[in-house]
């Protein structure tokens, strides 16, 4: 009788190991998938991050193209009055001199 409550207490001792050991891989599995989730939503998070402050920084980026080509227009604009108005003067200048050097040798 001994040899049978020895057997089947070993029997149970080695189901009990049996169980627990499966309740533990299940609880490491649990645990693992639960950190794999946060890792997957913490890059997750990270990648629209970068992604978002990329456009922002192209979007200013492009803001200030924007402008220094609106800047460079005006100053060819006022570059441009100037030499025109320069040369309207210098042609003035020149006619009034030759008018006043035909009326000298009329003279």
């Amino acid at each position: 009788m001994k040899l049978h409550t020895s057997l089947t207490l070993a029997v149970l001792t080695v189901a009990s190991l049996t169980a627990c050991s499966q309740n533990a891989r299940d609880q490491s599995a649990q645990a693992g998938n639960a950190v794999a989730a946060d890792v997957s939503a913490t890059t997750d998070n990270a990648a629209d991050r970068v992604a978002a402050s990329t456009d922002h920084a192209a979007d200013r980026a492009g803001d200030h193209l924007s402008n220094a080509g609106d800047s460079i227009e005006a100053t060819t604009d006022r570059a441009g009055n100037t030499i025109s108005n320069g040369a309207d003067k210098a042609a003035d200048a020149t006619g009034n001199l030759l008018e006043k050097t035909g009326k000298k040798l009329k003279d």
